[in-house]
């Protein structure tokens, strides 16, 4: 039985739009056209894989425009849909590239046994489910699905329920490069068609919560099938007394502001030295002061709305937390409805602690707390004092001085006297730590990696000696 649903307009605050969520049976079907039509595609060159998904470039490519409007419609930004869609087209090819090494030619090697030469070959999960998020909606989608067509495996994507006006224009781009359709689909739904995914494929991808990744796990792992997720961060930031405060402060800034917060990778908590601290709040404040609320159209500013009501409500009780314990705004703090549409303007905060919950919830919003520590040691423990571990930055007047307090933080990827370069460097290979996710690296070879089964071919070429339980029969 199917189910309609309404979509918010992040702009006006009103549904405007629907979807028709698949049940369980539909996801069935769905997979298993998907399952039969899965070894014809992997049992292609990767040449050939990397050329359909070329041609599926240059679709996305001609629609590009279409494309950064209907993200538009679902975000409720303008800048950061045009970066989007480029990020899909340079991800496309950067995936393919890693394809064609994961898939370079092989020769048998020689073992600790000379009479034995061992190789092997790899192996795709039939079926990949990707389940992808609402603040970056193209591009999480593509993310792993792309990665895992190049693979060999066919794949169900199911884009968030709140961000869906894309999906037509997508399955557009996936027709127009031939054969596709049959290992892609794209099917639309809530947590219910997501649940139906899993028990339908092989091997899952979440990105989202972790709250909602826990329950991924355990449906995976009861099923005994692999679950890559990419879940929530509350990315820290050091500034020590040598940075450059007027640098830091810019990136900070960026990286806790760009599409309205909404990133797994943004910039959660600050901590600078006690000596400069208020110096770089000083820095801070002046620049987020200059920073534009979108509007009145999505390209007539920098931070755009709130996407969902439910996001709002968290980042209106994270703030009302932190200034009922004590913190002090310094600037922003108040979120606007405008039109329909909830907005924040950077918020800067001060005397916060971790006591409060936008020091240890992920916010999700533009949000800056800013904490003065004594000491490295102490700004140490207090980036590591989190459940979480996606990525963090260090800022320090050289680089050595920043890496010798990267390497004690406890996270997948540090940004030095930077921000979010983990999610714009792809070579850089990265685990997430703690509660931030399971999995193989999304960045270099792994992203392809990730979705094979090696299997070991062992070649006796040689008569060699025989174990003494070959010959008890004689």
């Amino acid at each position: 039985m199917t189910q309609r649903i309404s979509v918010r307009n992040p702009r006006t605050g009103r549904p405007d739009y629907e979807i028709t969520a698949l049940d369980a049976a539909a996801v069935t079907r769905i997979a298993d056209r998907l399952r039969a039509a899965q070894p014809a595609w992997a049992a292609r060159p990767v040449e050939q894989r990397i050329a359909v998904l070329a041609a599926f470039k240059e679709a996305v490519i001609r629609r590009r425009e279409e494309l950064v409007r209907l993200l538009e419609a679902d975000t409720g930004r303008h800048q950061v849909s045009l970066i989007e869609v480029d990020a899909v087209l340079s991800g496309i090819d950067r995936a393919s590239g890693f394809a064609a090494e994961v898939f370079a030619p092989a020769s048998l090697v020689a073992t600790g046994d000379p009479a034995v030469r061992t190789g092997g070959d790899l192996v795709a999960y039939p079926v990949v489910a990707a389940i992808s998020p609402w603040n970056f909606p193209l591009q999480l989608s593509l993310i792993d699905a792309v990665p895992a067509l190049l693979a060999g495996s066919a794949v169900i994507l199911k884009p968030s329920e709140m961000t869906p006006r894309f999906i037509p224009a997508l399955r557009e781009c996936i027709g127009e490069a031939a054969d596709l359709a049959d290992v892609f689909a794209v099917v639309e739904g809530d947590g219910a068609t997501g649940a139906a995914m899993i028990e339908a494929a092989d091997a899952v991808c979440f990105t989202g919560s972790v709250r909602t990744g826990r329950a991924v796990a355990r449906s995976a792992a009861e099923r005994f099938i692999p679950a890559f997720l990419e879940l929530g961060g509350k990315d820290p930031a050091v500034v020590t007394a040598s940075a450059d405060l007027d640098s830091a402060a810019s990136a900070i800034l960026w990286g806790s502001t760009i599409n309205s917060g909404h990133a797994c990778m943004s910039i959660e908590r600050v901590y600078v030295d006690r000596g400069v601290v208020e110096e770089f709040v000083d820095t801070l404040v002046a620049k987020a002061e200059r920073v534009r609320l979108a509007l009145p159209a999505p390209a007539d500013g920098d931070i755009g709305p709130i996407i969902t009501s439910a996001q709002t409500d968290t980042i209106r009780e994270q703030l009302d937390d932190a200034v009922a314990r004590g913190a002090r705004v310094r600037t922003g703090g108040r979120i606007e409805l405008i039109d329909g549409g909830s907005y924040l303007r950077p918020t800067v905060l001060t005397e916060v602690d971790h006591s409060m919950r936008l020091m240890r919830e992920e916010t999700f919003g533009p949000i800056i707390p800013v904490m003065a520590y004594d000491g490295v040691d102490e700004a140490v423990a207090l980036a590591n004092d989190t459940e979480f571990g996606l990525s963090a930055a260090v800022f320090a007047g050289t680089a050595e001085e920043a890496l010798s307090i990267a390497h004690r933080i406890d996270a997948g990827g540090i940004s030095v006297n930077d921000v979010c370069l983990t999610g714009m460097v792809p070579e850089a290979e990265k685990n997430s730590f703690k509660m931030s996710g399971l999995g193989g690296s999304r960045m270099g070879r792994p992203s392809v990696q990730r979705f094979l089964r090696r299997r070991a071919l062992l070649v006796r070429e040689t008569a060699g000696p025989r174990p003494w339980y070959y010959d008890t029969a004689e």
